[in-house]
């Protein structure tokens, strides 16, 4: 610190209050809040932190100033002011998407309902913003159906009414519009359809149903049944309305919901407003984040630009977890079961896909992106020291020992290399033994690779649990390799993986991408295998029955089963039928010693 840096923390006051860090060319690089200034800006200078973002921040403060206020809230709403005033390189950056909807009702004698993306506060009421512009345009539609609402963009004062200026359009020929240009309803019948439509936008759509249900009563005990008939008409739409939003519980009343989801550098915070049970806004936040925060700061930044943003003032707020936000209006609740842990799972729910999407986006643009977040989220489960590029996997096939395979699949970049897949024919194991010939297969491959210098992968996987695992990790140490290339064992039952030297597996999330990519590799190797036992086993069966019959040559078997097909069906054939392909003598010796053979195996079964 320099002296002038030292003398301001010195007199700095133990309120709550905002700090501001500058660097030598008076530029702000960080703004944060604290409960006690002088403990929070002391504990940047007086210890070396673990996060390297965070001590070059301090290698860059020059000067500092610092606003005083009453409270931590009052702190955290300054603070939210300040970084989106100066946007401080080293502050969590808050990406408001300007694109979301919202519907406007206007501030005029007859007001006018659209949709619009810019918010004028002066200009009328807002309410959203909506998920996306389908869910404004329906809102739009329900309106239109239920009230006749003035379209036009003309301006409408008592006086142009007065003069008699303006002419009723085509709208109000069709029923659309009651002529408001005209006067022909006054503002006083219109404003009470106005009263009407913000209810529903606010999402309190029961109380518009229950006016429908007593005035459709009314009009039928006076036998108005047409007037009344329009009613029930406008009260299916609004029923009908109320089955597609998402309703909890009518027992919730207005309530907050925020979720929680993090994802490296960045984070997404999903908001929902709920009133009367019916979600009736849900806006998701994308926050990055620049010093290492924890999910508890990331989630006050949130909460304090949603009330900045679009003013609710509710008591109970539903979280994840209790975030680092103290206020006497809010009581944070953290709910595990009931109708309120399902809102936590739906506001959850949008939060993934929002960030779903946007990878989503961003890999259309670079698919390469991609690959590294696969391969990145591959290295953090399966604690390599590099991207695994490469990844190739063993399965070994047999049948009671007859016959035993093994196969090679590889993958690079997280999808399938089939021209590098390679087969094995165990050679030197008899039996059923799956370690002495998974032992075998990785000698053979991995010595091979080695005399031709070629590249090794960055990691192994065998199909198996412990007992393939160690017989892997055995022929590894006889090459010499156990150190150079990440091994693990795969078992089938429960998708367990297995890493040398752990007796506990480790359980991976069953939707993450790097289980699915070795279950891929996994089910590709024991498809390769399988494919290949089964054409080797059937060609040594075919090769062994026609070779033992004496005075068959190549030439005779090649004619037969091209022209049989199959062995199975060369035993089926009668004798005037192979005759008809190579000859009577050689069909009467073919057909007796396919019999013969036949009748020995009966035997011996």
């Amino acid at each position: 610190m320099n002296d002038v840096l030292k003398e301001k923390i010195s007199l700095l006051p133990d309120s709550p209050g905002c700090y501001i860090y500058y660097d030598k060319a008076g530029t702000v690089i960080y703004v944060g809040k604290a409960k006690r200034l002088k403990r929070r800006v002391l504990s940047y200078f007086n210890r070396v932190h673990d996060s390297v973002k965070t001590n070059v921040l301090v290698r860059n403060i020059a000067d500092m100033r610092y606003i005083v206020v009453n409270s931590e809230e009052d702190a955290l709403h300054l603070e939210n002011s300040l970084i989106k005033e100066y946007k401080p390189r080293y502050n969590i950056l808050l990406k408001d998407d300007k694109s979301y909807p919202w519907i406007c009702v206007t501030n005029e004698l007859y007001p006018r309902v659209f949709m619009t993306r810019q918010v004028m506060p002066k200009g009328g009421k807002y309410y959203g913003p909506y998920a996306n512009a389908g869910v404004a345009r329906t809102m739009l539609s329900l309106i239109k159906e239920l009230y006749p609402v003035r379209t036009c963009r003309m301006p409408i004062t008592e006086e142009s009414i007065g003069r008699g200026s303006a002419k009723v359009c085509l709208e109000y020929h069709i029923h659309n519009c009651r002529g408001c240009c005209t006067g022909e309803i006054s503002a006083a019948e219109y404003g009470e359809y106005i009263a009407q439509i913000k209810h529903i936008l606010s999402g309190d759509t029961q109380l518009i149903s229950d006016y429908l249900v007593s005035e459709m009563t009314r009009l039928a005990s006076e036998l108005r049944f047409e007037e009344a008939q329009v009613l029930k008409e406008k009260y299916q739409i609004i029923e009908r309305y109320k089955a597609k939003s998402v309703i909890v519980s009518t027992s919730i009343t207005d309530i907050d919901v925020y979720s929680y989801e993090p994802d490296d550098d960045n984070a997404y915070v999903n908001y929902m407003h709920v009133r009367h049970g019916s979600v009736v806004q849900c806006v998701t936040f994308e926050l990055r984040k620049k010093l290492d925060e924890t999910p508890e700061q990331m989630l006050s930044y949130a909460i304090a630009e949603a009330e900045t943003q679009f003013g609710h003032t509710v008591r109970e707020v539903i979280v994840p977890f209790v975030p680092d936000y103290e206020s006497e209006k809010y009581t944070f609740l953290v709910p595990q079961r009931g109708d309120k842990k399902k809102l936590l799972d739906i506001s959850l729910q949008n939060a993934r896909q929002y960030k779903a999407d946007r990878q989503k986006n961003a890999e259309k643009l670079n698919p390469e992106q991609r690959v590294t977040r696969l391969l990145t989220q591959m290295q953090k489960d399966f604690r390599l020291s590099e991207l695994p590029r490469h990844i190739e996997c063993f399965d070994n096939s047999n049948i009671q020992g007859t016959n035993p395979v093994a196969s090679c699949v590889v993958f690079k970049n997280g999808k399938p290399s089939k021209r590098d897949y390679r087969h094995f024919n165990i050679k030197t194991v008899e039996g059923p033994n799956d370690f002495a010939s998974m032992i075998e297969v990785l000698t053979r491959r991995y010595s091979r690779l080695l005399e031709e210098g070629q590249p090794l992968p960055q990691l192994v996987v065998v199909d198996g649990g412990k007992g393939q695992l160690s017989s892997a990790v055995e022929a590894f140490d006889n090459l010499g390799i156990r150190g150079k290339v990440a091994l693990v064992g795969i078992a089938k039952r429960l998708e367990e993986i297995y890493f040398p030297g752990d007796t506990v597996p480790l359980y991976i999330d069953k939707n993450s991408e790097s289980l699915r990519v070795i279950q891929h590799l996994r089910d590709e190797a024991h498809r390769f295998g399988i494919t290949h036992h089964r054409n080797r086993r059937s060609k040594e069966q075919t090769v062994s029955a026609l070779d033992s019959i004496k005075g068959v040559g190549e030439k005779t078997r090649t004619a037969l089963l091209s022209h049989f097909k199959s062995l199975k069906r060369l035993k089926e054939a009668a004798e005037t039928d192979i005759a008809a392909v190579v000859g009577p003598a050689k069909a009467r010796t073919v057909y007796a010693a396919l019999r013969e053979q036949e009748s020995a195996q009966t035997a011996a079964d």
